[in-house]
Formats: structure tokens, C-alpha cells, sequence
């Protein structure tokens, strides 16, 4: 096996997942997506890598397409927007028709429907109570209607107090693995160009974790956020350690470690 086709270390077992941001509003710019980050942060704390995010218009074969591709390809799957009850929110459609089965209205859904809106129970509500042959509910403690799971997929609600709130049913869900520790060198005054061989050479010396460069700029002056990511605490903080004297041997200064989330 050549050099390039042997494993990375640090993603061997590990549990991955992809989001899939659905909505015209997200790709327009109207609405600023916050939900990334949250799940992404969820995710991690249960030891469930989050490696790729897509956003998509509010088409189904788009929506179809995406989903499709993601859940062959990651063991997780979470979906925010569009399940509201407009005529564009179709995400309902698209993933009923990317796992191949019908929807149907849930009558858990409908009793609560019924018990909240009574004879205000129309057409546009009921459309928020549709989910595929073969969904779960995923509890939603905040407002409206449950979101539901079916495979490998969450599908959640884009308003981003709910979406929140539907995290907490999927955690107990996942089969996580284990959970990333990240720790952060801060260099003040000092460019990615200076630390780029001092990073390279403990990066190579320790191939199951993952090391990377963040430059920052300011009106206090600049410098590089230095992080290092595993899932050993070991060997993250003996890294660190490592990292920061391989730098003051290269005459590099002006360094604190700062906490950051991983």
C-alpha cells in the first residue's frame, strides 16, 4: 500500500454525519443560516463527526438528489427547513420520494393539531402533520409540530429555537464514537508563513490527529490560531506541549493557549 492510499488515522471509526440546509431564503441571503454551527457543536459532543454541508433551493429533485447522495455516503443525515406549511415547504415530498414510499398524515400529529387549533384545523396546517410510511417523530419541546427520522435521515425544522429543540430527541439516537477534544495555541505577531514548518514537522510526527492553521486580523494586530484535534486527551495535550516548543525553538513568541469548542 503506497503512502497515499493508506488510511488517516484520525478518521478510522469514526461516526460522520452531513446536514442538508433547505431554502430559496438561506441561498438568497435573506435568512442567515445559524443552524450549521449548532448542530455541528451537537454532533461533536456525541462523538459524531460533522463532515460535509449543502444547501439547496426549494426544489424536489434538487432536495432528492442531495439527500440521496448524503445518506449512501455518511451514517447520519439531518435536514433543516421546509417542513412549514406553505406550498414551498416540500421537504416532506422530496424525502418520501428519495427513500421510495408514500406520506401520510400522522395521527399523533393530527391529535395534537386538533387539540391546539380545533375547528382552525385547515388544509396548510395539515400539511405539517404529513410524514413518510416508515418515520419516526422526533419530539419538538419549543412550538408546532414534530419533526421525524426515517433511516439514517433527522428531518428538522429551520427556525433555528426549534431545530434546537429537536436536537435534543435525536442525541439519544445516535450511535456516536469518540468524542473529539480540541485544543488552541494562540500566536500573536506571528503569519501562517512562520509557523508553516515547526506545524508541518509535529503534523507529520503525529498522523492520528489532526493539526491546522486559522489566521486572524484585527485592530490589535494579527497572528494564527494553531489547533489541535483527537480523540486521545493524552495525546491532544501532550501534542500541544510538544508543538509549543518545536515553535520557540524556530524563534517564534507571543504564544498563550486559549480555550475554544472543538
Amino acid at each position: 500500500m503506497s503512502q497515499a492510499e493508506k488510511p488517516d488515522p484520525f478518521t478510522q471509526g469514526r461516526v460522520t454525519a452531513a446536514v442538508l440546509i433547505i431554502g430559496d431564503e438561506i441561498l438568497s441571503g435573506r435568512t442567515q443560516d445559524t443552524n450549521l454551527r449548532d448542530i455541528a457543536r451537537y454532533l461533536g459532543a456525541h462523538g459524531v463527526d460533522l463532515v460535509e454541508a449543502r444547501t439547496v433551493a426549494d426544489v424536489q429533485a434538487e432536495i432528492v438528489a442531495a439527500l440521496n447522495a448524503l445518506r449512501s455516503r455518511y451514517d447520519y443525515v439531518i435536514t433543516t427547513g421546509g417542513i412549514g406549511p406553505t406550498h414551498d415547504d416540500i421537504t416532506a415530498d422530496a424525502v418520501a420520494a428519495a427513500f421510495g414510499v408514500e406520506l401520510h398524515e400522522h395521527p399523533d400529529i393530527i391529535a395534537m393539531m386538533e387539540a391546539r387549533w380545533g375547528d382552525e384545523l385547515n388544509a396548510a396546517r395539515r400539511r405539517m402533520a404529513r410524514v413518510p410510511h416508515g418515520g419516526e417523530l422526533v419530539n419538538n419541546p419549543v412550538q408546532g409540530p414534530p419533526g421525524f427520522t426515517i433511516g439514517n435521515v433527522f428531518v428538522l425544522a429551520g427556525v433555528p429555537q426549534i431545530m434546537r429543540g429537536m436536537l435534543q430527541d435525536v442525541g439519544p439516537r445516535l450511535k456516536g464514537g469518540a468524542v473529539v477534544v480540541s485544543r488552541t495555541l494562540r500566536v500573536e505577531g506571528s503569519g501562517e508563513g512562520a509557523v508553516a514548518a515547526p506545524l508541518e514537522a509535529v503534523a507529520k510526527a503525529h498522523p492520528g490527529l489532526s493539526l491546522g492553521s486559522y489566521p486572524f486580523y484585527g485592530q490589535d494586530g494579527f497572528g494564527t490560531n494553531l489547533v489541535v484535534r483527537g480523540r486521545d486527551p493524552g495525546e491532544v495535550e501532550a501534542t500541544l506541549t510538544e508543538l509549543i516548543s518545536v515553535l520557540r525553538e524556530a524563534g517564534v513568541a507571543n504564544l498563550q493557549v486559549v480555550e475554544t469548542p472543538a
